[in-house]
């Protein structure tokens, strides 16, 4: 390679958005006889080297983006395996409520649509991380003729440092989406078992007041005979009372099957079956009251393993990452590349060198004032969902101790009040101190106290759900989860 010497190099300054651009060129001389080829054939070979050289480049990942796209390939495999549903659990009639749970969370469509969002979140830490595509560039002089044809290839450059930045807060806003994933899969599981308790409360509600509808029917065939035959204290008004009560129990059934059939949709709905599926197997187990940890330790459970304050944390990393791009946009960027004349004979090359200058103080101090206000932001709705959580689990707590003092006072009291009542009466009919009917009414309202205890256990029931989906612990085993991290109730400052 030789330089001519004496020779004047053309030159341009150019100024454009705060970019000055400097160019410098070199005459290089490259011997016909090396490959015996001409100068326009040795550059558009070079040239096309470089494009396919270019073309099998790749990036080095980070580490948060392989523990990323390791958790969500886990998942993926566990939830889509090849893009299509999972075999499902069979349901039987006696399967138990984890089953259902588990068919629900790995057929949900809104758990499929959680987990592409977070998946679309991964896949964008890779551009964010990597460099900018190179620019194909072209120039020519033309007069009378073309004086010169310049191809070339330019690549801006950014620094690792801002690079890697970049790369970090892409995969904190995909940790957000994960955090979005846990919470809807948790959310589903928590809508499945409470369409479970209801369905489980409307089956057990029909048996209790189709029990009822037997006790008014023989305590209005008793009375109709005491009135008949004029024994007894039977009237017309009595009599009366026992068709109405029959009529309004009738109607309660009939608007029973109504909500049944709303309760089974809504069950096949939380299963992620359509209404117009086949129906699923329906539950055949009763409803009963589930076991909870001391409230103190569902108050540490809440303060470390809700998905709301988990999700919360995870967006004040996502700002304190967000902070640290900002501060590096007093970094400049760089730009090299390089343009070759195939026209002229030696073939020149004209190397192309670009600086981005941050000159713009008010626009970098502002950029960096709102990424920190952002932050502010997020630590101040951290706050408010941990108070937020603090106040729902008191009322929970309530609600499961209201109802627990309910079904204790009818189990205790109540229930074994009406039973020595019962066996007074039955014991009074046999010695003509009562009358018949007296039996079938003491029964009527022993089955009115089954179902008042029946609904504070549903409404018992439903405020432990809720608890358990504040702790993250209603999913059931196996559910697509990574662990059972609930995220950690910490506070991130920026440095």
């Amino acid at each position: 390679m030789n330089v001519v010497p004496g020779y004047l190099p053309r030159s341009r300054r150019s100024v454009e958005r705060g970019r000055f651009k400097f160019t410098c060129v070199s005459r290089l001389w490259l011997h016909r006889r090396v490959l015996g080829l001409k100068p326009p054939a040795i550059g558009i070979a070079l040239f096309s080297v470089v494009l396919v050289a270019l073309g099998g480049c790749a990036g080095t990942p980070i580490a948060a983006e392989r523990a990323a796209r390791d958790g969500v390939t886990q998942l993926g495999d566990l939830l889509r395996p090849a893009r299509a549903t999972p075999a499902l659990p069979a349901l039987q009639p006696a399967s138990p409520l984890e089953t259902y749970l588990r068919y629900a969370v790995l057929n949900h469509p809104a758990v499929e649509g959680a987990y592409y969002e977070w998946r679309a979140a991964v896949e964008d830490i890779t551009p964010a991380r990597s460099q900018a595509d190179p620019q194909f560039t072209f120039e020519a002089d033309i007069s009378d003729m073309l004086m010169t044809f310049m191809p070339g290839l330019m690549v801006d450059y950014m620094t690792p440092g801002k690079r890697a930045a970049m790369g970090r807060e892409a995969a904190a806003v995909s940790d957000v989406a994960y955090r979005h994933y846990v919470t809807t899969v948790l959310r589903t599981a928590a809508a499945l078992r409470k369409a479970w308790i209801e369905l489980a409360f409307i089956e057990e509600v029909v048996g209790l007041r189709e029990a009822a509808l037997g006790e008014i029917t023989q305590s209005l065939a008793l009375s109709g005979a005491d009135y008949s035959t004029g024994f007894g204290m039977a009237t017309l008004e009595i009599q009366v009372r026992s068709v109405n009560s029959a009529e309004h129990v009738r109607t309660e059934l009939g608007a029973l099957q109504d909500r049944r059939a709303a309760a089974r949709t809504r069950f096949k709905s939380a299963l992620g079956i359509s209404p117009t599926d086949a129906d699923p197997a329906w539950p055949a187990t009763g409803l009963t009251a589930s076991t909870l940890p001391s409230e103190k330790k569902l108050w540490q459970l809440a303060r470390t393993a809700n998905p709301e304050i988990a999700t919360m944390q995870a967006m004040v990393d996502m700002t304190v990452a967000g902070v640290e791009v900002a501060q590096k946009t007093r970094t400049p960027d760089f730009g090299l590349g390089g343009m070759a004349d195939f026209k002229a004979d030696p073939l020149m090359v004209r190397p192309t060198g670009t600086v981005t200058l941050p000159i713009w103080r008010d626009k970098i101090a502002a950029t960096i004032a709102a990424a920190e206000a952002r932050h502010d932001a997020a630590i101040a709705r951290l706050d408010a969902e941990q108070l937020h959580v603090a106040a729902e689990l008191a009322r929970m707590f309530y609600m499961v101790r209201e109802s627990d003092r309910t079904i204790a006072y009818i189990e205790t009291t109540a229930l074994p009040n009406l039973e020595r009542v019962l066996a007074s009466a039955v014991a009074g009919l046999q010695t003509g101190m009562s009358r018949a009917a007296e039996i079938p009414a003491t029964r009527l309202m022993a089955l009115d106290m089954e179902l008042e205890r029946l609904g504070a256990l549903r409404q018992r029931e439903d405020a432990v759900t809720d608890i358990s989906l504040m702790i993250a612990d209603v999913a059931p085993a196996g559910a697509p989860l990574i662990g059972r991290d609930g995220g950690q109730n910490k506070v991130t400052n920026i440095k």
